[in-house]
């Protein structure tokens, strides 16, 4: 086998890996081993097994930037439907490599290179979504408001935190099958809704104090 090949069996390896045990239970060993590497050939490829996981990342997250690279200029087109395109790819390719998110989430407690390796890859999906939302605001079909960079921010975290909480199998959670109307519904409403929103409705008891003032 090539480097190359013997490089994507150690991936393949990981991914399978991850998908049933969690990275701290996975050895050096398992994945040489799985790869049909011996422990010493492995470090030819890799320095560690966090470099795995990194690598795994660096894969999804470059599909998924190559996925929505033709959505800011197809916004004019059909907003509701190149945000659905966009979530949609990124809810599937989460979905689908469940594994490799509970283990970065679990390896950016205890690594600064995985931290700072996932800030730079959100960083890139925020500064995508800033350009988006300033050029909606641009051509006017997005109302001013929250800086869109500040929303952007927001936005992209609630994402993560959602998906997340899908690979966790933690709740509370929203329906799976609802998942992607859900953060569809939430990302249209914050970018083109109305501002300012209106203020809550006073508490019953208190309403009512305020109808028997006005009518005094």
């Amino acid at each position: 086998m090539s480097a190359d090949e013997r490089e994507r069996e150690i991936l393949l390896t990981a991914e399978s890996l991850l998908a049933e045990r969690p990275l701290h239970e996975i050895s050096v060993d398992d994945l040489a081993s799985g790869a049909g590497l011996s422990r010493s050939a492995f470090y030819f490829y890799f320095a560690s097994k966090e470099q795995v996981l990194l690598s795994l990342l660096d894969r999804l997250v470059e599909d998924q930037l190559v996925e929505e690279r033709d959505a800011p200029r197809n916004l004019a087109d059909d907003p509701p439907g190149v945000w659905r395109h966009v979530l949609g790819a990124s809810f599937e390719r989460w979905s689908a490599h469940r594994g490799v998110l509970r283990a970065t989430m679990e390896a950016r407690a205890t690594s600064a290179e995985v931290r700072e390796v996932w800030s730079r890859l959100l960083e890139r999906f925020v500064d995508r979504t800033t350009a988006a939302i300033d050029a909606e605001r641009v051509r006017g079909a997005a109302p001013a408001g929250v800086p869109a960079r500040d929303l952007a921010i927001c936005l992209n975290l609630m994402n993560e935190k959602v998906f997340e909480t899908m690979a966790a199998g933690a709740q509370p959670a929203v329906e799976e099958a609802a998942t992607l109307d859900a953060l569809v519904g939430v990302w249209l409403t914050a970018i083109y809704g109305a501002t300012p929103f209106p203020a809550a409705a006073p508490p019953a008891g208190r309403q009512r104090r305020l109808s028997r003032s006005r009518h005094a």
